[in-house]
Parts: C-alpha cells; sequence; structure tokens
C-alpha cells in the first residue's frame, strides 16, 4: 500500500523540477528551446533557485581564437530560460580558480579581464545583434555589433590577425547582472528585461544566439557554436531560440531629466579686495534638461532632447598624427547620440554626430521594419556653432537600408545641414554583397551640394571594397575616389581630392596544440594614392606604400609583431604653397620671398617591432617602436625617425587600477642630424573603485609639442616664412615649444545607465620649459556637477 504513495510523490518531484534538455554546440545542437517559466528570481550570482534545474543548457564550447575547430580547453555551461518579463542567463564557467581574472571596474571597462559576451540576435537576421558582457564579478559591459565587412588585422601597428568584427560599445542598456569566483571557477547570473531590447512584432519568434567566452590566462576565445574564422559573418554562424511566446515589453517610456552647473575660473577676477587681479571663478547658471525614449513598438524608438548637457565625463586623450594633411576624428560619447548610433553607420563616415555642436533640441526615430532599418534625426544647434554666429544650423539625417539575402544589404543616406543661407547636403547610396561566405562586395556612390556665400559646388564621392575572409588565405582591397569640391559638414572625412587604391593580401599559419607559436600571420600592403584630378588625366600616384607585415601570437595570449615599411610621399602643393614662401637674403636690401615648392618625392625606409602582454595577474603591457627614414612633414623632407607607445596597465588590488602610457614622436634632420620636432605625451590614470556603482578617477596628461627654426631643407637651406594673420606679414619661424599640462578629478556614482552623479574638476596650464614643472600658467579650470535619474515607466 505504501507503494503507490511513493510512485505520486516521485512522478510529483520530477515534474516540478523536470532537468532542461542540454544543447551541444559541437553536436551542432543549435535550434534551442528554451523554457518558458514564470518565476521570480533574486539577481544575486548564485544559480541555487529551482528554476534553474528546468533551464536549456548550452554546452560544448569550441576554441574559435587564435584556431578555430578545436574543443575548448576549458569547460562552459551556460543556462537558459525566459519568462513573459525577461530572458535569464546563468553562467558556470570552468577554470582553475588562481588563473581568474577580474577586477571591480566601471562599465564597458573590462576587456581585459575574464569575461562572458551574450549576442542576442533579436531579428534573427544573421547581421546584427545586442551585445551583453559580464566579467566573474558581474560586471557589465554592453553594446551593439552591426557587421559590415570591417575586420581589423594585419598592419605594422597590429597583433595576430583578428577573426571577427569588435562590437560597438558605445550605448549602454539596463540589465541586471551578478557574479562570484568559485573553487572551480566563477558562476554569473544575468536578467535582460525585455524593455531593454527591440525584436519582432511576430506572436511567435526565433532570435539569433550565441556565447562567447574569453580566458585572459590562455589568450582563447571560445564560442558555443563552432563558427569558423573563415567566414564574412560571425553571427550567422550561430544558434537560435526559438518558440519564444507572448513577450510582454509593457510600456517602454524612459524619462531622464537632468542638471549640470559649471563653475569657471577666469584671470583678472577679484578674488580678494587686496589682489584685484587675481583668478577668480564665475559660477554658472545651473541647466536643465533632459533625455525622453519612447518604445511606440517592439521595433521602433522614438528619442527626444531639449536643452541636453553635451559635456564629456572624459577629455579626449591627446593625438599623434603621423600625417597632418589628414584630419582625425574622435568617438561620440554623448549618451543622446549613442542610442540606436548603429543604425546610422555608413562607409567613409557620412554621418559623424559630433558635428552637432550643442543642439537646442533634437529628436531622432530608430529601428526596424520588416527587412529595413530606419533611422531619422532631426536637431537645431547652437547659434555658436553657425558661420555667422547668429543663425541656429538645422540638421536632418536619415539612413535607410534593407536586407537582402544571407548577410548583404543595401542601404542609401541623406544628410541636410542649413546655415542661414547656407546649406550642404549629401546624398548616398551603397550596398554590402556577401557570397561563397567567403567573400564580400561593397559599393558606394555619393554626391555632395554645397553652398557658402553665394556659390555652390557639387562633387563626388565613390568606393569599392572586395575581401576574401578565409581562414589561411584571405585578402583586403578598396578603390575610393573624393572629389576636391566633395564636403560633408554632417560627416567625417579626413581629407578630400584623392584618389586611393589598396591592395592587402594575408596567409596564416596555426601551430599544433601545445606549440609555443599558436598563430602566425603575413600580410603585404600596396597602396597608393593620386591628387583626385591627376588619376583621370593619367598622373602618377603622389604617395605609394609598400609594406610587409609579420604577426603572431604565442601560448599564452602574448602577441608579437615586425615590420618593413618601404613608401615614397610625394609633394602636394595645395597643401604647402598657401603655408609657407621661402626667404632669400639680399646684400645691402630687404629679403626677397620665393615660393615654397618642396622637393618632388621623399623616400622612406621604416622598421617597426611591436609586441603586447596577455592580462597578467596584475599587469597587461605592450610596445611599439619605429625606427629608420621617414617623412618631414614640416619642410617636407627626409628625416630619421624614431617613434616609441609604451603602454601598461597595472591592477594593484582589485579596486584599485592604474593606466599609464608613454608616446615619443622624434624626426631629425638627414642633413645635419638636429632634431626637427619632437612630441612627448605622457599619460596616467588612476581609478579607484569603491563599489561596482561607485568609482573615483584621476587624469594627468602631459603634452609638450618642440619645432624647430624651419627652413627649406631639400633645396636651398634658407629660411621658411609663414603667414601672420595678425600683421598680415609673412614672417620667420622661431624655435619653440608648446608644453601643455592636463588634470582631472571625477567622482561617480552610475548605479544603472540613466541615473548618474558627477561632480569633477578639469584644468589646463602650460609652462615655457618641457617637464620644469617650475613657472606654471594656469589656462582655464573648471568645477562641475552632473545628476540624471532616469525614471523608467
Amino acid at each position: 500500500m505504501l507503494l503507490i504513495p511513493m510512485l505520486v510523490a516521485a512522478l510529483s518531484h520530477t515534474t516540478t523540477e523536470d532537468p532542461g534538455a542540454v544543447f551541444n554546440g559541437r553536436a551542432r545542437e543549435l535550434q534551442v528551446k528554451i523554457p518558458r517559466i514564470e518565476a521570480t528570481i533574486t539577481i544575486d550570482g548564485e544559480l541555487n533557485e529551482p528554476v534553474w534545474a528546468s533551464a536549456a543548457t548550452l554546452s560544448g564550447f569550441s576554441q574559435y581564437a587564435p584556431q578555430d575547430g578545436i574543443p575548448a580547453a576549458d569547460s562552459t555551461r551556460v543556462l537558459v530560460w525566459y519568462s513573459a518579463t525577461a530572458i535569464h542567463f546563468g553562467i558556470r564557467a570552468y577554470q582553475p580558480r588562481e588563473t581568474i581574472r577580474a577586477a571591480l571596474s566601471d562599465r564597458d571597462k573590462i576587456s581585459a579581464d575574464d569575461y562572458v559576451q551574450i549576442l542576442l540576435s533579436t531579428f534573427n537576421d544573421g547581421r546584427q545583434a545586442t551585445v551583453f558582457m559580464v566579467n566573474p564579478l558581474g560586471v557589465q559591459s554592453d553594446g551593439t555589433l552591426v557587421e559590415r565587412g570591417t575586420l581589423p588585422g594585419g598592419g605594422f601597428l597590429a597583433g595576430a590577425v583578428q577573426a571577427r568584427e569588435a562590437p560597438d560599445l558605445s550605448p549602454d542598456f539596463v540589465f541586471q547582472s551578478k557574479g562570484r569566483v568559485t573553487d572551480w571557477g566563477y558562476e554569473v547570473e544575468v536578467r535582460i528585461p525585455f524593455k531593454s531590447l527591440k525584436y519582432q512584432a511576430a506572436a511567435s519568434q526565433t532570435w539569433g544566439v550565441n556565447i562567447v567566452r574569453k580566458v585572459q590566462y590562455r589568450g582563447y576565445e571560445y564560442s558555443w557554436a563552432p563558427a569558423q574564422r573563415a567566414a564574412q559573418s560571425f553571427l550567422s554562424q550561430g544558434g537560435a531560440l526559438t518558440g519564444l511566446t507572448d513577450l510582454h515589453r509593457g510600456l517602454v517610456v524612459d524619462i531622464t531629466p537632468e542638471v549640470t552647473q559649471r563653475t569657471e575660473g577666469v584671470a583678472g577676477v577679484a578674488a580678494t579686495a587686496t589682489e584685484p587681479q587675481g583668478w577668480g571663478y564665475v559660477g554658472r547658471r545651473p541647466t536643465i534638461g533632459g533625455n525622453v525614449r519612447w518604445g511606440i513598438t517592439n521595433n521602433l524608438t522614438l528619442n527626444g532632447t531639449a536643452n541636453p548637457d553635451f559635456s564629456q565625463v572624459e577629455a579626449d586623450a591627446a593625438a599623434i598624427s603621423f600625417d597632418p594633411r589628414a584630419a582625425i576624428s574622435f568617438p561620440e560619447k554623448r549618451p543622446f547620440f549613442l542610442d540606436g548610433i548603429e543604425q546610422y553607420s555608413t562607409p567613409n563616415t557620412l554621418i559623424y554626430t559630433r558635428r552637432l555642436v550643442q543642439p537646442v533640441a533634437a529628436a531622432k526615430l530608430s529601428g526596424k521594419v520588416a527587412n529595413s532599418d530606419l533611422a531619422f534625426l532631426s536637431a537645431v544647434d547652437a547659434a555658436s556653432a553657425s558661420t555667422t554666429g547668429r543663425d541656429h544650423p538645422v540638421f536632418n539625417i536619415m539612413r535607410l537600408q534593407r536586407d537582402l539575402g544571407t548577410g548583404s544589404r543595401i542601404g542609401m543616406a541623406y544628410t541636410d545641414r542649413l546655415d542661414g543661407a547656407n546649406f550642404n547636403r549629401v546624398l548616398d547610396l551603397d550596398g554590402r554583397f556577401v557570397f561563397n561566405k567567403l567573400y564580400s562586395l561593397q559599393l558606394q556612390a555619393a554626391g555632395s551640394a554645397t553652398k557658402r556665400s553665394g556659390v555652390q559646388t557639387n562633387a563626388p564621392l565613390w568606393e569599392a571594397r572586395f575581401n576574401r575572409q578565409g581562414n589561411a588565405f584571405g585578402w583586403r582591397s578598396q578603390f575610393t575616389g573624393i572629389a576636391d569640391d566633395f564636403r560633408t559638414q554632417s560627416g567625417f572625412i579626413s581629407r578630400t581630392g584623392q584618389t586611393h587604391a589598396n591592395f592587402s593580401p594575408r596567409v596564416a599559419y596555426f601551430g599544433q596544440k601545445g606549440a609555443l607559436l599558436e598563430q602566425l600571420g603575413y600580410d603585404m600592403v600596396f597602396d597608393e594614392i593620386w591628387a583626385y584630378k591627376n588619376f583621370f588625366h593619367g598622373g602618377d600616384a603622389r604617395d605609394k606604400k609598400l609594406h610587409f607585415n609579420l604577426n603572431g601570437q604565442l601560448r599564452g595570449g602574448w602577441t608579437v609583431g615586425a615590420s618593413l615599411l618601404l613608401e615614397t610621399f610625394g609633394y602636394d602643393p595645395s597643401f604647402y604653397n598657401s603655408r609657407y614662401r621661402i626667404e632669400i637674403p639680399r646684400a645691402g636690401l630687404p629679403s626677397d620671398t620665393l615660393p615654397f615648392t618642396g622637393t618632388p618625392r621623399i623616400p622612406n625606409r621604416d622598421y617597426v617591432a611591436s609586441i603586447a602582454s596577455p592580462q597578467l595577474k596584475f599587469l597587461s603591457f605592450s610596445a611599439v617602436y619605429i625606427n629608420g627614414q621617414d617623412e618631414n612633414f614640416d619642410e617636407w623632407s627626409n628625416a630619421h625617425i624614431e617613434y616609441w607607445s609604451l603602454t601598461a596597465n597595472i591592477r594593484a588590488s582589485e579596486q584599485l587600477r592604474l593606466a599609464t602610457s608613454y608616446i615619443i614622436n622624434d624626426y631629425q634632420r638627414h642633413t645635419n642630424g638636429r632634431r626637427v620636432r619632437r612630441q612627448r605625451d605622457p599619460r596616467l590614470r588612476v581609478e579607484y573603485q569603491v563599489t561596482r556603482d561607485i568609482f573615483v578617477r584621476a587624469i594627468g596628461e602631459y603634452f609638450t609639442d618642440y619645432v624647430d627654426v624651419l627652413r627649406d631643407d631639400s633645396r636651398t637651406n634658407q629660411p621658411l616664412l609663414v603667414f601672420d594673420a595678425a600683421s598680415k606679414k609673412w614672417v620667420r619661424t622661431t624655435e619653440h615649444t608648446a608644453n601643455s599640462v592636463h588634470g582631472e578629478f571625477l567622482f561617480s556614482y552610475k548605479p544603472t545607465p540613466g541615473t548618474v552623479f558627477y561632480l569633477g574638476y578639469g584644468s589646463n596650464l602650460s609652462e615655457p620649459e618641457a617637464f620644469a614643472f617650475g613657472r606654471m600658467t594656469r589656462k582655464d579650470d573648471a568645477f562641475f556637477l552632473k545628476a540624471s535619474y532616469l525614471f523608467r515607466l
């Protein structure tokens, strides 16, 4: 009689704690039916609630980098289930405890840690994914990945060839995560609410999914789906979560009011009654603004902002340019533009939101409808950004893209900037076509119409790229033309008026298991640039480059590289003729001037060596060294170059981190060995993470730029004159050094994206003698406060 009750109890126990199915990636069990469970759990980093026993399990990971197709040396099990409002992931990552690399850090600062990356392709298009990353302590990093064929790899400043595109970590999403280190590895619990995602409108959905794990002590990257490196797309090789039904995103309205206040240092303001010419401070009136984000549907989002604070929490680091003829761009950091920024990407950066300086108001719509991505941005900029200083520039930017087949896409973009009676308009058509898995062809044609001071100019831009992403053999090729009068005041073009052709074949060797050399890549770069007009008249290329690059990855994640650079640069009269003249002395008479014509061609031969360590327990570092004959752009002549770029990241404890870098760029004339230019840029950033939400940071940077008296070094040896706008005369250059010192301090409380409190101070100083730290002159400084709060309705 006791047998029947015991059997009933056993069956009841099996039903309530029915173990979920196991899906082995190496066995290509990639179609995952995850259970829907109506349960509420506490995100605490411990997978001990009964609901986890019923979750689907993803196992059987494979190595992806540096070599694919090998069973992962470290075991990983990922548990997955979903409720009506969120999807849950439980991660168990196995490895020796003493090898784990993890620290408390700010958001998006875990690339040197061990981490697990969740890629969710909610539209299941094999082209784009939302990326959620966590380290062993649950510290978050997130962003988006849209595959566009822009794979890095090779080159004289690169390490081993990278086989997949990196995500853009600029956007931030609201999700919960906690983690802990265990005796067998680490365990992390993740909850991603559907409010933070855009997805299809279908009643039953299939989402693309893959899980990637980075193991720092080995230098390996593992993938749940057995993806191959010889492919144009990584996302399309992932698995799928099937049969997702009755998802409740709910009302998605995020309101983020913010207040900022800035107190600026001003010279000549009375500090005290007895010191009227001191350095005083002027407190600006607090600025109140805010952002609104409305999820109109599951796949369309409307953002608006009024009187926003677009200050940057961390200033752009100084950049040393190898070629002063080309402008330098900086990444977007402002929150309003980061939401959906992946939708505005175009070849040749025809949309560059940092062109909007300080919008008075802006709105944008972005999302995906059927197989089409759409994005529209409209903004009114501050009058200070206009040509006259009185008008408010108006921007209208539109981007449309449509999926074709597997991995292919066509798109168009239109940008319009109105500035009083002036305007700049650009129309772009582009497409990327993937075929036979390994090959991609990217085409672009654009035209600009610009009106300034009553004169209108029209000009084209065109580009073709053809790539092969093989594992052992591949190539990249580019053919781009940008006319002299092409302008994009809503985008970024580093230099117009040139035609650029590039072909870079590469081969790779992969070592046997346990070998010291795990991957060796060799590539060559054939690169030529013509003046745009000369190209169509059979003219010779202005700049010619032939690079030989060798890059390898050693056991344990070390990377090394060596390069030989053979180059010639042709004189560019459009850059120099208006900047310089040559002074010709005359006995007993005022000196005369001659046009600066320059040496027709400068030959270069540079040698490059590089090394980078993996993340060791307390330290990681890298070094790049260049030595050889290079171009002296200041005088357009030959010079000897010595370039060092040194970086080190020190983890003094789980909470204290120091990031240091030092760059030296030194040029000496070949004619007399005298230094003609030297740039040095040491930088130190110290961060102390009090908790996951609170940190303090101090940054110090010293940038010094020495320039000798310039002369016509390669021809007449006479002094060079530059035009002085104040006196409207040609004057001699002088030996001078510009020494700037930048320091900043920040207290940050950031419990979730959108809710922040910043209190900071920044200062810029200068001194006449480099690194003397004596007669410092304060140029400007400021205290600032910012507070915002995310109301999620």
